[in-house]
């Protein structure tokens, strides 16, 4: 029997909420570890089951039990005793994010293409620099809606209570470079963070056409987030089937 240890864990990223056969609703969740300052996925979190004292922010430090996965090879991946989660603090953005930099700057890597050559070695998680951003999106594939559903009906036998998260109809992405590699050729990666897809569901009423929203998504993702004035980083995270098959799960952007 694996013996549980007791991690503190800066929470740097929140996937969107995803049905599943044998979890149930579940977010995945990462950040960095804070006593080995590298990086851990903590799987599953039932993030809408969570006691409200329990539920978490971003950027926000957390004490949980987990132990190692054994189900799946990647390095960073723990599974999680839900009913440990304990929220210890959360970390601001004053001085231009100094207290979340003196945590999150030490896990860079050189570059993406970098982690994507340690992929082969179970390495899934990274933050990299990226630069010529730029922002696109695509309708989602039909039968992924019909996976949901299907998963949501089982569910419901359990759970009449909790409302359906739908499925976003678009997907979005990240077209960039890695800064400072000049051999790059360039990478185009989905974007999974559950604040995107918040934002559609959230902005679909303020914004008559899905035109004029698709543009102030775009806006923000791009224009603000990414902005000149910010020092931008990207966290990535790859899938457990597919291990060069990465996303981007989040934007790490200080003030310059």
């Amino acid at each position: 029997m694996v013996t549980p240890l007791t991690k503190h864990v800066l929470i740097t990223v929140k996937s969107y909420p995803n049905p599943s056969k044998t979890y149930g609703e579940t977010v995945c969740c990462a950040g960095v570890d804070l006593e080995t300052i590298e990086w851990v996925r903590l799987y599953p979190i039932p993030f809408r089951d969570l006691d409200t004292s329990q539920k978490f922010q971003k950027y926000t430090i957390v004490s949980v039990r987990c132990w190692k996965a054994p189900d799946d090879h990647r390095l960073e991946s723990y599974k999680v005793d839900s009913d440990s989660i304990k929220i210890v603090s959360h970390l601001d953005t004053k001085k231009k994010w100094e207290a979340r930099k003196k945590i999150v700057l030490p896990t860079v890597s050189a570059s993406f293409c970098s982690i994507l050559q340690d992929a082969a070695m179970n390495k899934s998680l990274g933050t990299f620099k990226p630069c010529d951003i730029d922002f696109s999106w695509e309708k989602s594939a039909v039968e992924n809606e019909a996976k949901r559903k299907a998963c949501y009906a089982q569910l419901s036998f359990f759970d009449v209570k909790k409302k359906t998260i739908e499925q976003i109809p678009f997907d979005f992405y990240y077209h960039f470079k890695c800064y400072g590699q000049t051999k790059c050729s360039g990478h185009k990666l989905p974007i999974i963070d559950w604040e995107i897809g918040q934002a559609y569901r959230n902005w679909r009423y303020k914004y008559r056409s899905q035109k004029q929203l698709l543009q102030k998504i775009k806006q923000r993702w791009l224009d603000i987030i990414c902005s000149e004035k910010n020092d931008v980083y990207f966290f990535v995270g790859n899938m457990k089937r597919f291990r060069n098959h990465f996303m981007v799960l989040g934007v790490f952007y200080p003030q310059k």
